[in-house]
Protein backbone atom coordinates (compact mmCIF):
# COMPACT_ATOMS: atom_id res chain seq x y z
CA UNK A 1 0.00 0.00 0.00
CA UNK A 2 1.24 2.86 -0.86
CA UNK A 3 2.13 5.60 2.18
CA UNK A 4 0.15 8.33 1.17
CA UNK A 5 -2.46 5.96 0.68
CA UNK A 6 -2.06 5.15 4.60
CA UNK A 7 -1.91 8.51 5.84
CA UNK A 8 -5.26 9.12 4.23
CA UNK A 9 -7.20 6.05 5.90
CA UNK A 10 -5.17 6.61 8.86
CA UNK A 11 -6.94 10.67 8.99
CA UNK A 12 -9.95 8.97 7.94
CA UNK A 13 -9.80 6.57 11.29
CA UNK A 14 -9.11 8.97 13.38
CA UNK A 15 -11.47 11.43 12.29
CA UNK A 16 -14.33 8.75 12.58
CA UNK A 17 -13.05 8.17 15.94
CA UNK A 18 -13.30 11.74 16.95
CA UNK A 19 -16.84 12.07 15.21
CA UNK A 20 -17.88 8.97 17.42
CA UNK A 21 -17.31 10.75 20.90
CA UNK A 22 -18.30 13.74 19.38
CA UNK A 23 -21.86 11.66 18.80
CA UNK A 24 -21.76 9.60 22.28
CA UNK A 25 -21.34 12.86 24.69
CA UNK A 26 -23.80 15.11 22.55
CA UNK A 27 -26.35 12.31 23.11
CA UNK A 28 -25.26 11.78 26.78
CA UNK A 29 -23.78 8.09 26.30
CA UNK A 30 -20.67 8.85 27.54
CA UNK A 31 -20.81 7.85 31.56
CA UNK A 32 -20.56 11.10 33.75
CA UNK A 33 -21.16 11.10 37.38
CA UNK A 34 -23.60 13.36 38.90
CA UNK A 35 -23.35 14.61 42.11
CA UNK A 36 -25.53 16.05 44.67
CA UNK A 37 -25.83 18.82 47.18
CA UNK A 38 -25.12 16.27 50.22
CA UNK A 39 -21.68 15.33 48.29
CA UNK A 40 -20.55 19.15 48.64
CA UNK A 41 -21.99 19.68 52.56
CA UNK A 42 -24.82 21.93 51.17
CA UNK A 43 -27.89 21.43 52.26
CA UNK A 44 -30.82 21.44 49.94
CA UNK A 45 -33.52 24.10 50.35
CA UNK A 46 -37.22 23.01 50.24
CA UNK A 47 -39.81 26.12 49.71
CA UNK A 48 -41.89 26.52 52.76
CA UNK A 49 -45.00 26.70 50.12
CA UNK A 50 -46.57 23.56 49.01
CA UNK A 51 -49.36 25.58 46.39
CA UNK A 52 -50.84 22.55 44.64
CA UNK A 53 -51.02 21.04 48.07
CA UNK A 54 -49.34 17.93 46.97
CA UNK A 55 -47.66 17.09 49.14
CA UNK A 56 -44.45 17.82 47.26
CA UNK A 57 -43.29 21.66 48.14
CA UNK A 58 -42.64 24.26 45.30
CA UNK A 59 -38.67 23.85 44.53
CA UNK A 60 -38.87 20.42 44.13
CA UNK A 61 -41.99 20.91 41.74
CA UNK A 62 -40.26 23.04 39.40
CA UNK A 63 -37.41 21.01 39.24
CA UNK A 64 -40.08 18.20 38.36
CA UNK A 65 -41.73 19.79 36.34
CA UNK A 66 -38.77 21.36 34.48
CA UNK A 67 -37.12 17.66 34.00
CA UNK A 68 -39.98 16.12 32.69
CA UNK A 69 -40.29 18.83 30.08
CA UNK A 70 -36.54 17.97 29.27
CA UNK A 71 -37.33 13.96 28.93
CA UNK A 72 -39.87 14.56 26.18
CA UNK A 73 -37.21 16.88 24.24
CA UNK A 74 -39.61 19.02 22.51
CA UNK A 75 -39.30 20.30 19.43
CA UNK A 76 -37.42 23.80 19.45
CA UNK A 77 -39.72 26.11 18.07
CA UNK A 78 -41.01 29.27 18.75
CA UNK A 79 -43.68 29.91 16.76
CA UNK A 80 -46.95 31.94 18.20
CA UNK A 81 -49.65 29.88 19.01
CA UNK A 82 -53.22 30.87 19.64
CA UNK A 83 -53.98 30.68 22.91
CA UNK A 84 -50.66 31.61 24.13
CA UNK A 85 -49.46 27.46 24.81
CA UNK A 86 -47.63 25.16 22.47
CA UNK A 87 -48.02 21.71 21.68
CA UNK A 88 -45.92 19.27 24.88
CA UNK A 89 -43.75 18.24 21.82
CA UNK A 90 -42.82 21.95 21.01
CA UNK A 91 -40.94 24.46 23.13
CA UNK A 92 -38.40 27.10 23.67
CA UNK A 93 -35.96 27.98 26.96
CA UNK A 94 -39.31 29.85 28.62
CA UNK A 95 -41.61 27.35 27.87
CA UNK A 96 -39.63 25.11 30.38
CA UNK A 97 -40.11 27.97 33.47
CA UNK A 98 -43.85 28.13 32.64
CA UNK A 99 -44.30 24.30 32.39
CA UNK A 100 -41.57 24.43 35.94
CA UNK A 101 -44.68 26.27 37.79
CA UNK A 102 -47.24 24.96 36.16
CA UNK A 103 -46.22 21.65 37.95
CA UNK A 104 -46.37 23.33 41.16
CA UNK A 105 -50.05 24.31 40.39
CA UNK A 106 -49.12 28.22 38.98
CA UNK A 107 -50.41 29.57 35.78
CA UNK A 108 -47.44 31.76 35.06
CA UNK A 109 -48.47 33.28 31.77
CA UNK A 110 -51.97 34.75 34.12
CA UNK A 111 -49.68 35.91 36.43
CA UNK A 112 -47.70 37.91 33.76
CA UNK A 113 -50.20 39.00 31.46
CA UNK A 114 -51.45 40.27 34.80
CA UNK A 115 -48.63 41.87 35.51
CA UNK A 116 -48.27 43.60 32.53
CA UNK A 117 -51.58 45.27 32.14
CA UNK A 118 -51.06 46.38 35.98
CA UNK A 119 -47.30 47.61 35.48
CA UNK A 120 -46.96 48.32 31.85
CA UNK A 121 -44.39 50.94 32.59
CA UNK A 122 -41.87 48.11 33.82
CA UNK A 123 -42.59 46.91 30.01
CA UNK A 124 -41.54 49.69 28.19
CA UNK A 125 -40.67 47.09 24.90
CA UNK A 126 -43.94 46.14 24.98
CA UNK A 127 -46.35 48.15 22.42
CA UNK A 128 -49.26 46.06 22.38
CA UNK A 129 -49.81 43.59 24.86
CA UNK A 130 -50.43 40.16 23.83
CA UNK A 131 -50.99 37.22 26.09
CA UNK A 132 -50.60 34.61 23.62
CA UNK A 133 -46.78 35.03 23.25
CA UNK A 134 -45.69 37.62 26.01
CA UNK A 135 -45.38 35.01 28.72
CA UNK A 136 -42.72 33.29 26.42
CA UNK A 137 -40.28 36.20 26.01
CA UNK A 138 -37.44 35.75 28.00
CA UNK A 139 -36.97 40.04 28.39
CA UNK A 140 -41.00 39.73 30.16
CA UNK A 141 -39.95 36.70 32.61
CA UNK A 142 -37.20 38.74 33.98
CA UNK A 143 -38.78 41.55 34.51
CA UNK A 144 -41.57 40.04 36.52
CA UNK A 145 -39.04 38.04 38.26
CA UNK A 146 -36.83 41.00 39.35
CA UNK A 147 -40.15 42.20 40.48
CA UNK A 148 -41.92 39.02 42.83
CA UNK A 149 -38.57 37.21 43.11
CA UNK A 150 -35.70 37.17 45.36
CA UNK A 151 -32.64 38.34 43.02
CA UNK A 152 -29.53 36.47 43.92
CA UNK A 153 -26.00 35.69 43.36
CA UNK A 154 -24.66 35.48 39.86
CA UNK A 155 -21.26 34.06 40.87
CA UNK A 156 -21.30 30.24 39.66
CA UNK A 157 -18.41 29.43 42.46
CA UNK A 158 -20.62 29.97 45.36
CA UNK A 159 -21.93 27.19 45.14
CA UNK A 160 -23.66 26.52 48.11
CA UNK A 161 -26.01 29.66 47.21
CA UNK A 162 -27.06 27.74 44.14
CA UNK A 163 -29.90 25.57 45.16
CA UNK A 164 -32.99 23.48 42.87
CA UNK A 165 -35.78 25.53 41.58
CA UNK A 166 -33.98 28.62 41.09
CA UNK A 167 -34.53 30.60 37.98
CA UNK A 168 -31.53 31.60 35.56
CA UNK A 169 -31.02 33.99 33.08
CA UNK A 170 -28.21 33.93 30.80
CA UNK A 171 -26.70 36.50 28.52
CA UNK A 172 -28.12 39.52 27.48
CA UNK A 173 -32.06 38.09 27.87
CA UNK A 174 -31.15 35.27 25.19
CA UNK A 175 -32.00 32.28 27.60
CA UNK A 176 -33.80 30.86 30.52
CA UNK A 177 -33.12 27.56 32.36
CA UNK A 178 -34.03 25.99 35.80
CA UNK A 179 -31.34 24.87 38.62
CA UNK A 180 -31.32 21.18 38.86
CA UNK A 181 -30.60 18.88 42.25
CA UNK A 182 -27.74 17.37 40.20
CA UNK A 183 -24.23 18.93 40.52
CA UNK A 184 -21.07 18.42 38.35
CA UNK A 185 -17.64 17.53 40.17
CA UNK A 186 -16.88 20.81 41.03
CA UNK A 187 -20.26 21.13 43.02
CA UNK A 188 -21.81 23.67 40.06
CA UNK A 189 -25.99 22.38 39.85
CA UNK A 190 -26.51 20.97 36.08
CA UNK A 191 -28.90 23.14 34.37
CA UNK A 192 -32.58 22.21 32.58
CA UNK A 193 -33.14 24.64 29.89
CA UNK A 194 -33.99 24.16 26.10
CA UNK A 195 -31.54 25.46 23.32
CA UNK A 196 -32.45 23.08 21.26
CA UNK A 197 -29.77 20.65 22.66
CA UNK A 198 -29.83 17.04 22.73
CA UNK A 199 -29.75 16.50 26.65
CA UNK A 200 -31.61 19.30 28.01
CA UNK A 201 -30.26 18.36 31.78
CA UNK A 202 -26.94 19.66 31.47
CA UNK A 203 -23.61 20.47 32.85
CA UNK A 204 -24.19 24.23 31.60
CA UNK A 205 -22.92 26.46 33.94
CA UNK A 206 -19.35 26.38 33.05
CA UNK A 207 -19.98 27.32 29.34
CA UNK A 208 -22.49 30.02 29.94
CA UNK A 209 -22.82 33.96 30.98
CA UNK A 210 -25.35 34.15 34.12
CA UNK A 211 -26.80 37.69 33.99
CA UNK A 212 -29.28 36.83 36.43
CA UNK A 213 -30.74 34.68 39.32
CA UNK A 214 -33.82 34.49 41.09
CA UNK A 215 -35.73 32.27 43.85
CA UNK A 216 -39.34 32.43 44.02
CA UNK A 217 -40.99 32.45 47.61
CA UNK A 218 -44.87 32.29 46.80
CA UNK A 219 -45.12 33.33 50.21
CA UNK A 220 -43.26 36.89 49.70
CA UNK A 221 -45.86 37.35 47.13
CA UNK A 222 -49.61 38.98 47.88
CA UNK A 223 -52.37 35.62 47.63
CA UNK A 224 -54.31 38.25 44.91
CA UNK A 225 -51.34 37.72 42.45
CA UNK A 226 -50.58 34.24 42.56
CA UNK A 227 -53.24 32.18 40.08
CA UNK A 228 -53.53 28.65 40.23
CA UNK A 229 -53.43 26.45 36.78
CA UNK A 230 -55.99 25.61 35.40
CA UNK A 231 -56.10 22.99 32.30
CA UNK A 232 -56.98 25.47 29.23
CA UNK A 233 -58.90 22.42 27.52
Amino acid sequence: MKKWLKYVLLAALLALIIGGFWALDYFGLIPERKYTASDFGITTLRSTVDFNRNGIDDYSDFVAGARLDAQKRPRYDGSYYAGGYPPEDVGVCTDVIWRAFRQAGYSLKDMVDADIAARPGAYPHIEKADGNIDFRRVTNLRIFFEKYCTSLTTDVGAIDSWQPGDIVVFGNNKHIGIVSDQRNENGQPYIIHNGGQYQREENYLPEAQVTARFRFDASLVREELLVAWEDPT
